[in-house]
């Protein structure tokens, strides 16, 4: 058993406990914010480098061997996307200090930050399907107050909407779970999958694992997306560029989890329902981001591309187009972290987030301009940037797998993301310079002082590009685990 794999749900609490009695120190609950995520980063890589070397490990809570308790389950997958929220959550967080402004702090932000980051690397590392619509509430509580803080009547609205579809969705998750329960005696994954092989997975199963399917494509944002571009329009960007990094990914992990490790014996499921719904998404949201002026939409609708073409490279179930999963799930945690603070950044300069009232910013800004320039290629899977490998891996494995249609509308959608991403370069960077607004001044020294973050991150983005075969390196062991889930469950159930 392995201690540490408790740590990146145990230093965001602890850290979220002691921020609540520090409400009127802004400067501390910063500080204190800030060591507690760099901990976390500590953690997890250094549960990156254990599993890499060392394979699978695990944490039976209070020492209650399997498939009894709780146990937190690190493979390559589990421990690479703890990793990458410990970094967009760092550099989203450097971002916050300059833009969420004073009032906010003051009534619980970094609390909740941290109670969110609690519920996302639960997310990813809980071995047990209970504890996973657990993490997934604190996860979600945590959204619902992030998302209202502030007040103003668009958030009150879209927080209404956001809470109903989240209830209902959840009140689903633990209702299947009730029923999984009921059919196969257990809810530990690594059990659960010889129980669901053993009954062969037919009828009640397969009912199950579409209802399942359903709750997690709702909260992923696949498919069943209608709440997320108002949702996320709604928060202050900062916010706003944590819940495209992280929210919508913890969904897809939990998608990729259930058909690659529980219910994969039917590929009319697991491929045919799966794909179907990754091309609708794929197309979807690629009208979405050509037809809105807002930045804000047309930024929120690029994550709902991404998330179609993820569950794309799923649907295959081919060992290319799950590596190429892996790979870009990663990459776009990253990307859209840096994608929502440079957009952030473009509505402060402009003061306003219409594209037809901004222009001619390269003037005065073009460090900003030049960096929402290169993560768009990356966004777009232009090589040698971060987001090519993964692209190329789940066009190749989708192609293996004979879907041929996918593939032309994952191409299409590559385009669409591009001309989306320079539309707003053009519109806010280009052109004749528009008349600066009341408080421009002001504007400009915030964005200005949260230029760093979207800098770290895009050193990153190129830096995952030019080593892509270093990371490959450590995504081809998640694939492997996906593709064989043998190891995954001989690693939870071996005797202690």
């Amino acid at each position: 058993m392995n201690n540490l794999l408790v740590m990146p749900l145990l230093i965001p609490l602890c850290t979220a406990v002691l921020l609540l009695f520090l409400k009127r120190n802004i400067v501390l609950q910063r500080s204190l914010s800030l060591i507690g995520l760099l901990l976390h980063a500590a953690t997890s890589f250094m549960i990156v480098y254990q599993v890499h070397n060392e394979g699978i490990q695990t944490l039976h809570m209070g020492g209650w061997a399997p498939p009894y308790g709780i146990v937190f389950v690190a493979d390559s997958l589990a421990s690479l996307l703890v990793a990458a929220t410990s970094i967009a959550g760092f550099f989203c967080l450097i971002y916050s200090f300059q833009s969420i402004g004073e009032e906010r702090e003051r009534f619980y932000y970094y609390p909740l930050f941290q109670f969110l980051l609690v519920g996302v690397s639960g997310s990813f590392l809980t071995g047990d399907l209970f504890n996973l619509f657990v993490c997934f509430e604190v996860m979600l509580i945590s959204s619902y107050a992030l998302i209202v803080l502030g007040g103003t009547k668009r958030q009150l609205r879209e927080t209404l909407k956001y809470m109903l579809i989240n209830i209902l969705s959840s009140t689903l998750f633990v209702a299947t779970v009730a029923y999984l329960y009921g059919v196969t005696g257990t809810l530990n994954m690594a059990h659960l999958s010889i129980r669901i092989a053993e009954m062969q997975q037919g009828g009640i199963l397969n009912a199950i694992a579409v209802l399942l399917m359903i709750v997690f494509a709702m909260k992923a944002g696949l498919f069943l997306f209608f709440w997320l571009p108002g949702s996320y329009s709604a928060p202050p960007a900062a916010v706003a560029a944590l819940f495209g990094a992280l929210l919508t990914k913890v969904g897809v992990y939990a998608l990729i989890r259930s058909f690659t490790l529980l219910f994969y014996h039917e590929p009319s499921i697991s491929q045919g329902l799966i794909g179907w719904m990754a091309g609708a998404t794929i197309v979807l949201g690629s009208i979405g981001a050509i037809a809105f002026s807002d930045v804000r939409r047309i930024l929120n609708y690029n994550v709902i591309i991404s998330v179609g073409f993820i569950a794309y490279g799923l649907s295959a179930a081919t060992r290319a187009g799950w590596d190429g999963a892996v790979f870009y799930l990663i990459h776009d945690m990253t990307a859209k972290a840096l994608l929502f603070i440079l957009g952030g950044i473009i509505v402060q300069l402009a003061g306003t987030s219409n594209l037809k009232e901004m222009g001619g910013m390269i003037r005065r800004y073009p460090l900003v301009g030049w960096m929402f320039f290169v993560v768009s290629l990356a966004v777009a899977g232009i090589p040698p940037l971060s987001g090519f490998a993964g692209k190329l891996l789940i066009l190749q494995g989708g192609l293996e797998a004979k879907q041929y249609v996918l593939a032309a509308l994952s191409l299409l959608s590559s385009i669409v993301v591009l001309c989306s991403l320079l539309r707003i370069f053009i519109a806010a960077f280009w052109g004749e310079e528009k008349p600066c607004p009341e408080g421009a001044g002001e504007r400009s020294i915030v964005a200005r002082s949260a230029v760093a973050a979207a800098g770290g991150l895009l050193v990153l983005i190129v830096a995952m590009g030019l080593g892509s075969e270093w990371v490959y390196g450590l995504v081809e062991q998640a694939g492997h685990t996906l593709y064989t889930p043998s190891q995954y469950i001989e690693s939870v159930l071996k005797e202690q």
